[in-house]
């Protein structure tokens, strides 16, 4: 299995009500192997201030790519870059796993990452032994978080490979 981090930049909180603005992943055992997608917005609803923080204007996001092209895509970066099943792993996984999940089941039938999704922050406190450290992990990241997902899931990916140099044992 092939663990893969995802980071998700969205217009509004859930999907089907708001749309994806662009997500990217990256393999955890070489974060340099990256993926990244546009995908031109599935409803004429979106909050302003969750789109801003994308960087991308309105206009500019009604002009990216088809969702069922970009998640096909993605679909074949997968396949071509994972081993057996991947793992979806992410910084919030309770947001980033809901919207590739539904866009996948939506545009491609199923979802490779299969029901379920792990979540940095409950590693690290496994680790360390303390639930109220969900957040101690962050300044493990080399790549700083600036929602480019490509470059937030590397990041992401650099604080789990430093996590397992802590302690965690564990298989990329």
């Amino acid at each position: 299995m092939s663990w893969i981090v995802v980071d998700v930049e969205a217009d509004g909180p859930c999907p089907a009500l708001y749309s994806m603005v662009s997500f990217g992943a990256v393999l955890v055992d070489d974060p340099s192997v990256s993926f990244y997608g546009e995908l031109k917005p599935i409803s004429d609803d979106f909050v302003p201030e969750a789109l801003a923080v994308s960087g991308f204007t309105r206009e500019e996001h009604l002009a990216f790519d088809e969702p069922e092209v970009v998640m096909k895509q993605f679909q074949a970066w997968l396949k071509a870059n994972s081993k057996n099943r991947p793992i979806f792993i992410s910084d919030n996984n309770g947001f980033d796993w809901q919207w590739i999940n539904y866009y996948f089941h939506r545009y491609v039938g199923s979802n490779p990452f299969g029901h379920s999704s792990r979540r940095i922050g409950d590693l690290y406190c496994g680790l360390v032994k303390d639930a109220r450290k969900n957040r101690d992990w962050k300044p493990l990241r080399k790549t700083k978080h600036t929602h480019d997902p490509v470059d937030d899931a590397r990041g992401n990916a650099e604080a789990l490979h430093a996590i397992r140099d802590l302690g965690l044992y564990v298989k990329f």
